[in-house]
């Protein structure tokens, strides 16, 4: 299930998900692990097309100006890319952070204050793992403005919009990652983000047979 895990953008159906396995996933990401137990997480379920028209249009304003960092090849590879499935997934779900959740003194949020989003990311990833067990697949659509999004669903300015998801059921899971398949970027080997003791210092992973 880790290793089937994709990103989806260009593969959604338009069948509904039915609410007892929408509920599941969300039980699923509600369950993740987070720092001093904060839970800072809300999601927020979209699926009215006027509201998701306009987080897409959003998304064009953004990829615009993100198409003005690449040149020649790359940026015709770039162009060609489909980056979102805002209007062919049936379910949107913006997960946000709430870090005044757990009041202004966390247990474990110390030093390092950014845990309330790293303890959201964990929740993105659970729901991301339930609903690849499910049969429905994600996609994270950060090609956005976090203003614009919070404008469009109404949410606090003390709150965080962390990730803005697409759910649904799909045509196919692909056997790589798009990204890979498409040439932008290859996987890189575990060695060569794996080190021992200290940075730089090498450790050699036992290759895992697949």
């Amino acid at each position: 299930m880790l290793y089937g895990r994709r990103d989806i953008r260009s593969h959604f159906r338009p069948d509904p998900v039915p609410e007892e396995i929408l509920g599941r996933v969300l039980d699923a990401a509600h369950h993740a692990p987070s720092v001093g137990f904060m839970q800072p997480w809300n999601f927020l379920i979209v699926r009215d097309r006027a509201t998701r028209t306009a987080v897409r249009k959003n998304f064009e304003t953004v990829r615009a100006e993100g198409a003005a960092e690449f040149e020649g090849e790359r940026r015709r590879l770039y162009d060609s890319l489909k980056l979102e499935g805002i209007l062919d997934a049936p379910i949107n779900i913006c997960v946000t952070c709430d870090p005044e959740r757990a009041g202004p003194a966390v247990l474990g949020r110390v030093r390092i204050r950014e845990v309330d989003v790293y303890s959201t990311c964990l929740a993105v990833q659970n729901l991301w793992l339930a609903a690849r067990a499910e049969g429905l697949g994600v996609g994270w659509v950060s090609i956005l403005d976090p203003g614009a999004i919070r404008t469009a669903l109404g949410i606090p300015e003390s709150v965080l919009p962390i990730a803005y998801l697409t759910l649904g059921y799909v045509t196919e899971f692909p056997p790589t990652p798009e990204l890979e398949t498409k040439g932008w970027r290859q996987r890189l080997p575990l060695e060569s983000v794996t080190f021992e003791e200290r940075w730089a210092r090498p450790y050699r992973p036992i290759p895992v047979p697949r």
